[in-house]
């Protein structure tokens, strides 16, 4: 009677996990979303990638978690061994990325001092590139990658001795011709966009720490109700 109180409350914990899981692959969708909408604000070209892969994790959890709580619920082996071999590869990719992260994290720097300069140069030809700059100018207060002179060496405002309206303090008509650090903002954006990708990587960062804490506990038990499952113990 023990060994059968023990794991209905094991069978139980399981279902627990696994609403817990379902939950966390719905929250990493919306934070995949919600990152796939601030980058799209942000002037780093070519970055979407990361918040994307947060999106493809938070769908393939949201199954796998749906997957687990069929199995518990009608304690079937085959489909909680499928479910704890599924979470365990789901861990082992999120420490292989923390690992990953962790080795490049010196890189962000140049990474996003190059997206920066990209974002620059292809001010003309690009329109939503050119509006998220704009937008990050004004909200950080800051005008080109390291200065307001970067624009110098970008056509047409090398020629026009002119940077962008949103370099300027106070919009006004011809506010961005002739600039000086009296008229523009003098501060280059790198140092603040860098500051930014730090923060929501952190973010990210906690929130999968919390998951994988989660993981782990919901492998353990699940092979505890895959043992009781296989000994053929009335768990209902």
């Amino acid at each position: 009677m023990a060994i059968e109180g023990g794991m209905k409350c094991v069978k139980f914990l399981v279902f627990f996990f696994n609403f817990i899981f379902w939950v966390c692959g719905v929250a990493l969708v919306a934070i995949g979303i919600y990152a796939l909408v601030a980058l799209g604000r942000a002037p780093v070209g070519g970055s979407g990638w990361s918040p994307a892969a947060l999106v493809a994790l938070g769908v393939v959890i949201f199954f796998t978690a749906f997957w687990g709580c069929c199995g518990a619920w009608r304690e079937s082996y085959c489909m909680v061994t499928t479910f704890a071999v599924l979470l365990s590869l789901i861990f082992l990719v999120e420490i292989a990325a923390a690992i990953t992260g962790y080795v490049f994290r010196h890189k962000v720097h140049g990474l996003v001092q190059e997206g920066l300069w990209e974002a620059v140069r292809s001010y003309e030809q690009d329109p939503s590139l050119a509006a998220a700059l704009d937008g990050f100018q004004q909200e950080f207060s800051c005008c080109g990658v390291n200065n307001f002179t970067d624009w110098a060496g970008v056509a047409p405002f090398g020629a026009n001795d002119s940077v962008p309206a949103s370099c300027c303090r106070h919009p006004g008509p011809a506010c961005n011709v002739h600039p000086t650090p009296s008229t523009v903002f003098a501060e280059g954006c790198l140092p603040s966009l860098e500051a930014w990708v730090k923060r929501n990587v952190l973010v990210l960062a906690a929130v999968a720490l919390g998951i994988a804490f989660f993981e782990v506990l919901g492998v353990l038990f699940s092979c505890c109700l895959m043992r009781g499952i296989r000994s053929g113990y009335e768990v209902m």
